[in-house]
């Protein structure tokens, strides 16, 4: 039965593929490969801020079994299940509305699924046609990207099986981000190998500095989204309600040891017990003073990348999004957590996520290039940074 559910939601996933194929194929676009990757970066983009969505309105099990929902491939089927369930408990977590949530949230997880197989596809066809010797084609990428989503596939599978486990469902939100990542990296390769620029921002030496700036403003991120990402998952974001202070005090009463112990079930101690108030203020708080540290160290990578023509504009959008992260995160408190807001937070992760990889690929190509140049292999114009 599983089986057949499972058949019949690929259908329904290969079926909502054709729109983003149907637009790659007819766009004017002539390289329609890198198209295909483009388009898959929006819709992972999109699916990280429905997930937001899914968990913001709890309908992580809205649909409580996997792969379908009460064993059927579309909430249409499962109509009668749902509807008693939400009977028996009204604003349970079964509802007609978090039913359709949840399973939207996997047709679009699967639709990406279906376009990674087919750039895959694509690439190891291009490449042997070519006997290896088109790079834009390399295999290796997008068949790493292959099992990468499968991986996130089986984290999705875990967040329902498991109820909603803290640790399950900050893994499944860091791997979305990370597939996002990937995606973003391969996009800026596809970019520079059908279009490559020769033009130097900088000497080897500043532009290592900022690729390494640039790399760890990606590593604090990354700590921070894990940060974020058990917020949401441990329902944390209003364990302080104001600011700079937390529930009136600059140090509130915490409790570490049983806040950031990750194998327990949601709400509940290791031990089984009530998770107390306290567990969930600690959280909150550590998030929320971590965020300082990622303003700085990407605020001061941004300041180093400013100034050069090749990393200007992604210094500016990083830094726009940044401010607009601070104003958002400060209106889930002062607004007590409205979702619209919410969910621009986790849309605004989600972009400095992209944006810090689309830095981290530009100054990685521009040291590359830097490089030949001071070494004679390369004779590319004058510099142009700004000044």
């Amino acid at each position: 039965m599983m089986h057949l559910t499972l058949a019949q939601m690929a259908i329904t996933a290969l079926l909502i593929a054709l729109l983003p194929a149907a637009i790659v194929w007819t766009s004017s676009d002539v390289n329609k490969y890198r198209k295909l990757v483009w388009v898959c970066v929006f819709i992972t983009f999109d699916l990280i801020v429905f997930g937001a969505f899914t968990r913001l309105t709890d309908s992580g099990l809205g649909c409580p079994d996997w792969p379908g929902c009460y064993g059927a491939a579309n909430p249409f089927i499962a109509h009668e299940q749902i509807v008693a369930a939400e009977a028996l408990m009204p604003h349970g977590p079964v509802t007609v509305f978090k039913a359709w949530v949840e399973m939207i949230h996997r047709y679009l997880a699967m639709t990406i699924g279906v376009l990674i197989v087919a750039m895959m596809a694509q690439a190891w066809y291009q490449w042997r046609k070519s006997g290896g010797t088109r790079a834009e084609y390399a295999p290796w990428m997008p068949t790493a990207l292959f099992f990468f989503v499968c991986l996130q596939g089986a984290f999705g599978a875990w967040t329902v099986t498991l109820k909603l486990q803290p640790v399950i469902v900050t893994m499944h939100l860091l791997l979305g981000m990370g597939l996002l990542a990937m995606l973003v990296w391969y996009g800026g390769r596809q970019n520079h190998l059908s279009a490559p620029r020769t033009v130097v921002s900088a000497a080897p030496p500043a532009m290592r500095k900022i690729r390494l700036l640039a790399a760890l403003a990606a590593a604090i991120l990354l700590a921070q989204l894990a940060l974020g990402g058990w917020v949401s998952t441990n329902y944390a974001t209003l364990a302080c309600t104001d600011f700079p202070l937390c529930n009136g005090k600059v140090i509130p009463e915490m409790d570490f040891a049983h806040g950031f112990a990750l194998w327990r079930e949601l709400g509940k101690t290791a031990a089984g017990h009530y998770l107390p108030f306290s567990a969930l203020t600690a959280i909150h708080w550590v998030h929320r003073n971590f965020g300082f540290l990622v303003a700085l160290v990407a605020g001061y990578a941004v300041w180093r990348a400013w100034g050069h023509d090749a990393l200007h504009k992604t210094a500016r959008n990083i830094a726009l999004v940044l401010g607009a992260q601070i104003v958002t995160g400060l209106a889930t408190i002062y607004l007590s957590f409205p979702l619209t807001i919410a969910v621009l937070h986790n849309a605004g992760a989600a972009l400095l996520v992209l944006l810090l990889t689309m830095l981290n690929y530009k100054a990685k190509y521009q040291y590359d290039i830097a490089k030949k140049a001071a070494s004679g292999s390369a004779h590319p114009p004058a510099s142009t940074v700004r000044h």
